[in-house]
């Protein structure tokens, strides 16, 4: 009778710098993401991880480099999909690096909330914390209570205290914009987020810009929630919309309440108002009418925010601000204007 088959052992760090013909510190300095490597060096290791799928202790690595291997996220706001998304990316390339990571979700406003999920990341022993859609009534309470651990935000602007990276906002709503003029819109209306969100801030800023700097009429913005049953009650009062034309939302999910409430009250869509969405989410395609609306590339920014945590924790330094572009994306929510 046969016995049970040996249990393969794990390739070690010696199997992979065979494979590579290099040796083991070789191996540890591309995996630790040294400057000076050579590229086919580099290419040569990484080819030889891959081949023999090669993963590291953490245990080891953490005693190696004198840290925890893990970085705190502290989510400051319901897991929509934006900042689940956001997450999901971050979460994959911190992974790959060889780092856990520790999650606390933030849903309730305020410093003392905020600062007590900090505080409990970093009871963790956590490396560095990013912060994904920080709240402006937030903010403050997070730079008290991490100072002495590398900081990422989740946000548009260049932040003192902190390394930032964002989806690049202005640049999404300048797509927005201009597609909606080069199709003969002029009246646009902008149904906005809730001010205490940066993203928010932003998309509202940059929408007021674009429109002053072509010389159009700037209409006071409605404000949501994010959801879509906010973006319904805000399209249900005839009032606002008298005249307009079009509509940049500043997420999708309002942007199908906003064409539920439109066509609630017999206001077609696209044919008497365009509406153009914020984020490009799953269903997008499948709305009623297919939702025009800006792509957030989320998986590129979870992976440009580990790698500017990478650069603070290895280098002591990183860019302090950078950005993914977005891109448009062309449904049938929009249409020229011919009345």
């Amino acid at each position: 009778m046969d016995g049970p088959e040996p249990q393969r052992r794990k390739p070690s760090i010696y199997d992979v710098a065979a494979r590579a013909g290099v040796s083991h510190m070789t191996v540890s300095r591309v995996l630790n993401e040294h400057p000076n490597i050579k590229a086919d060096t580099r290419d040569r290791v990484r080819a030889a991880i891959a081949e023999l799928s090669y993963t590291r202790s953490t245990i080891a690595r953490a005693l190696a480099t004198n840290r925890a291997m893990r970085i705190g996220v502290l989510v400051d706001a319901p897991l929509h999909y934006g900042p689940s998304r956001t997450l999901l990316g971050f979460e994959r390339a911190a992974r790959a690096r060889g780092y856990a990571v520790s999650v606390y979700s933030v849903e309730d406003e305020g410093s003392p909330v905020v600062e007590a999920g900090v505080e409990e990341l970093l009871s963790h022993g956590a490396d560095a914390l990013a912060v994904v859609a920080p709240r402006a009534s937030s903010l403050d309470g997070v730079r008290r209570t991490a100072l002495g651990v590398p900081l990422l935000l989740f946000r548009a602007d260049p932040d003192p205290d902190a390394v930032t990276v964002s989806v690049d906002q202005a640049a999404g709503v300048d797509l927005a914009i201009a597609h909606l003029v080069d199709i003969g819109h002029r009246e646009i209306l902008h149904v906005a987020g809730p001010t205490d969100w940066y993203d928010a801030r932003s998309r509202a800023a940059a929408w007021e810009q674009n429109l002053r700097t072509r010389g159009l009429v700037v209409r006071t913005p409605l404000y949501g929630d994010w959801s879509s049953d906010s973006g319904f009650d805000l399209a249900s009062d005839p009032a606002p919309w008298e005249g307009v034309t079009a509509a940049f939302v500043a997420n999708d999910q309002m942007a199908l309440g906003v064409i539920h409430g439109l066509r609630r009250r017999g206001v077609r869509v696209p044919e008497d108002v365009s509406v153009v969405g914020f984020d490009d989410v799953p269903d997008a395609g499948h709305f009623w009418p297919p939702l025009t609306t800006v792509r957030q590339d989320y998986d590129a920014l979870g992976r440009l925010g580990v790698e500017r945590l990478m650069d603070l924790l290895s280098r002591g330094e990183a860019a302090r601000s950078d950005v993914v572009e977005p891109r448009l994306v062309v449904r049938r929510s929009t249409a020229a204007l011919t009345h």
